[in-house]
């Protein structure tokens, strides 16, 4: 059940702010949605001093793997995302939202995941870090080309912002890692369980924000989500299939693609001002995958690979 954990403490949180949302708007005075950047920037530094540049140079070592994962990572998500956007006829804010999640890297829990089902866990580390790098470039893009007929979409605005939120705290973190190991070695322990914590407030504080706009979409928001998460498992793993990887590396990229980046899509969304209605895919998908996931991780974990 401790592979359940973090998942159910997601979900009972989702429902508590849907049920209590005046607990998390704001505490005397103060936004709580203030604390969403520097909430994601920890994370994200927590993901960077658990990384190494041994990381990248996995890129060397399985290049086509990493080359599929990552076609696979920004083609299947971004038109999975633009499609159901338009089969549901969400408002204008809501499709961008899911465009959005669609155009963000591979999330955090992929590389748990990945340990879990028996997948290629530096496959996996190696497609998030390069998915993450790539972010700034690729995810504006993206947006602009898919999302620019719902919301307008600065490009420029969007890259700086990516960098800020989380490719400043990964090399910081990256860079801490390599000069002072024995520290990072220290305070890892703890990283985990700020991060689960962090990525829980910030998927508190958007539903809670959001709770007036998911009430009147939230069935047919949270199919869609379910189906941009499950198509992106499906999708991944045929994807690498087709492209001749190996079992191991197939259930990893089908995790990479299925599992995204909810923070930084929330924390982009905040940035655009939009945080209740464009940040509300964001905050139903981190529940989502991360419920499915444990679920698929847990079954491939009992097959043989």
């Amino acid at each position: 059940m401790k592979k359940y954990a973090f998942t159910l403490s997601i979900v009972l949180a989702v429902i508590v702010s849907m049920v209590f949302p005046q607990y998390f708007i704001e505490i005397g005075g103060f936004p709580l949605k203030k604390l969403i950047i520097p909430l994601l920037q920890v994370i994200m530094f927590g993901m960077g001093a658990t990384m190494t540049w041994d990381d990248f140079a996995n890129v060397a070592k399985m290049p086509k793997a990493v080359v599929v994962g990552l076609i696979c990572q920004f083609t299947i998500m971004p038109s999975l995302g633009f499609t159901l956007a338009n089969v549901f006829d969400f408002p204008p804010e809501i499709a961008a939202g899911i465009v959005l999640i669609g155009c963000s890297p591979s999330g955090l829990a992929s590389n748990v995941m990945a340990f879990i089902a028996k997948a290629n866990v530096a496959l996996s580390i190696t497609i998030t870090s390069c998915a993450t790098l790539l972010a700034p470039l690729l995810t504006p893009m993206l947006m602009k080309l898919l999302a620019g007929q719902f919301i307008e979409v600065s490009v420029w605005s969007m890259m700086t912002d990516i960098v800020k939120m989380i490719i400043a705290p990964v090399v910081l973190g990256l860079v801490l890692n390599h000069l002072l190991p024995g520290f990072v070695a220290k305070i890892r322990k703890i990283l985990p369980i700020v991060s689960m914590a962090g990525i829980a407030l910030i998927i508190v504080v958007i539903t809670a924000a959001g709770r007036d706009s998911l009430m009147a979409v939230g069935a047919m928001l949270i199919l869609a989500v379910l189906l941009h998460n499950l198509f992106g498992y499906v999708l991944g793993y045929f994807g690498a299939r087709l492209s001749g990887l190996a079992e191991q590396d197939c259930r990893t990229v089908a995790i990479e693609v299925g599992l995204q980046n909810a923070g930084l899509a929330s924390g982009l969304a905040l940035q655009m001002g939009k945080a209740a209605t464009v940040g509300l895919a964001a905050a139903l998908f981190g529940p989502v995958m991360n419920t499915t996931g444990s679920m698929l991780a847990s079954w491939w974990g009992k097959k043989k690979a």
